[in-house]
């Protein structure tokens, strides 16, 4: 038995003006991973990749590992990237294989194609008409026709914060695996409604998405090989933008369209709320100078690298610098300039640096303003460290050359690759104990939660400045679906 294991990851923001090179897909080396590389990356790990090869090894199955290429979340992926990626996967089946595990994202938009991941699994289809496909896909998907129908088996994660890529990965293998034991007939129901949830009001801790995801547990306790419901991802501009349902049956249409329209059903009822409600800046930072007792998490939720944030805008942290906060610990800023520039100076200089505000955001009018920081070189790293979990447990993070800036009052994370701050290691790998803060100011959106959530004494949401507003009528949407729910007041599920 020979089965193909490969992985294909990004997050499009088509607001976002980073780009995304096939450079952008790699970790410590100038490309991805491919064979050996992949398996000595994943293995053991508490990945979606990691599940497979688990599942593959007590199949006693031959293992190729075309490439493992995973992007934290930019604008558009080139062209030229997407086709390293996918060349070098549809290779791979066309030698020939049994079965093809694919860990993907959902919301790839290239600079070509609005569905990366349903070009991919089309082209695948061609290629093995008959070999059962295994596709985990992100809870931020934006489903479209194509990734359904030629998808065999489609499971997508149940948590947000994202805590069970590998258990996802296992719930879309198994039944592959049953059916080349002779076991099992899957059937699959898809469908969406015209909703663009806010990023803001996904997480599953929280009414409604919390509700959602244990009706999908219940599902699959009742008899449904996989249940999903995608919440979608809102930041990029193309037609299937927004919430879905995927059910996995085995050999039960029926059953998986009643499952399906029961999610879909739910979500719509519950839309409003779906919507976030904003905070004024000077509001929140009034919230965080009277708290007494840290850690707070002062959330920079406008500029998240994993959303597409430029991850460099300097309001939030200009704020806090203003402010005169105390004890503060800053997860990061984006700016390798002026990380090689302190590296220059050296540990324990004194420097001036004009710090982020390096990239402009003409999607939302914005130009880039850098800060004037003065502050202290207090470490230099090269930037790499592996998650404690409980996200991504154990895969290797590359901040790229990273240094400490150390104001007095303030330790700000300059780092040269988009990081998200999901993990405790990202601090405790450079020296600064998160839990000895009195504030830790974060860029991230609800990822955060897998590895602060259960320190923090108050989280403290902040509207900064950044692509990943969740301020609709900042963005400019030309593509999506319309008549669509918040952009539109409707009330009809199939205007």
């Amino acid at each position: 038995m020979r089965v193909v294991i490969a992985m294909m990851k990004h997050e499009t923001n088509t607001f976002s003006p980073v780009p995304t090179p096939i450079e952008r897909f790699a970790k410590a080396q100038p490309l991805p991973y491919e064979g050996q590389e992949v398996y000595d990356a994943f293995k053991g790990t508490g990945s979606g990749v990691g599940a497979y090869i688990d599942l593959a090894e007590e199949a006693g199955a031959e293992m190729v590992f075309p490439i493992a290429a995973n992007a934290p979340p930019s604008g558009p992926v080139d062209d030229e990237a997407y086709k390293y990626i996918t060349d070098k996967i549809c290779a791979a089946v066309a030698a020939g294989c049994d079965a093809i595990l694919l860990d993907l994202h959902g919301a790839m938009v290239t600079q070509s194609t609005d569905d990366g991941e349903g070009a991919l699994l089309t082209r695948l289809r061609e290629i093995a008409p008959d070999v059962p496909m295994a596709v985990t896909l992100d809870m931020h998907t934006n489903m479209y026709s194509a990734i359904a129908d030629n998808a065999t088996v489609i499971a997508g994660y149940q948590t947000y914060p994202h805590i069970d890529n590998y258990e996802t990965a296992s719930r879309a293998g198994k039944p592959v695996f049953a059916m080349l034991r002779g076991e099992g007939r899957p059937t699959l129901a898809w469908g969406n409604r015209p909703m663009l949830p806010h990023v803001m009001r996904q997480g599953t801790d929280n009414f409604p998405n919390k509700d959602l995801q244990e009706m999908t547990r219940r599902m699959e306790a009742e008899g449904a090989l996989t249940a999903t419901l995608f919440v979608g991802f809102p930041h990029a501009d193309i037609y299937n933008a927004g919430l879905s349902a995927v059910v996995v049956t085995d050999n039960d249409p029926e059953l998986a369209a009643r499952y399906r329209d029961e999610l879909l059903d739910f979500a719509w009822a519950q839309r409003e709320a779906f919507v976030y409600q904003i905070e004024p800046l000077e509001d929140s930072l009034a919230r965080a100078k009277a708290a007494t007792k840290g850690p707070v998490i002062v959330l920079d939720h406008y500029d998240n690298a994993a959303s597409g944030g430029t991850m460099d805008t300097m309001t939030v942290l200009g704020a806090v610098l203003d402010a005169g906060l105390e004890e503060v610990a800053a997860f990061a800023i984006h700016d390798p300039g002026a990380v090689q520039e302190m590296i220059a100076a050296g540990i324990g200089a004194r420097v001036t640096v004009n710090l982020g505000g390096k990239i402009d955001m003409p999607s939302i009018g914005r130009k880039g303003e850098p800060r004037p920081v003065s502050g202290t070189v207090k470490l230099i790293s090269n930037g790499q460290f592996r998650n404690r979990g409980p996200m991504q447990q154990g895969v290797l993070q590359d901040m790229g050359p990273t240094v400490v800036l150390d104001t007095g009052k303030v330790e700000i994370v300059v780092i040269s690759r988009h990081q998200e701050p999901n993990d405790l290691n990202c601090f405790q790998s450079l020296g600064i104990d998160p839990t000895q803060k009195r504030y830790l100011l974060l860029k991230s959106r609800i990822h955060y939660r897998a590895g602060f959530r259960d320190i923090a004494t108050e989280v403290i949401e902040c509207a900064g400045v950044g692509v990943c507003t969740s301020d609709y009528d900042m963005l400019d949407f030309k593509n999506v679906r319309r008549p669509i729910f918040p952009l539109d007041k409707i009330n009809d599920p199939n205007p």
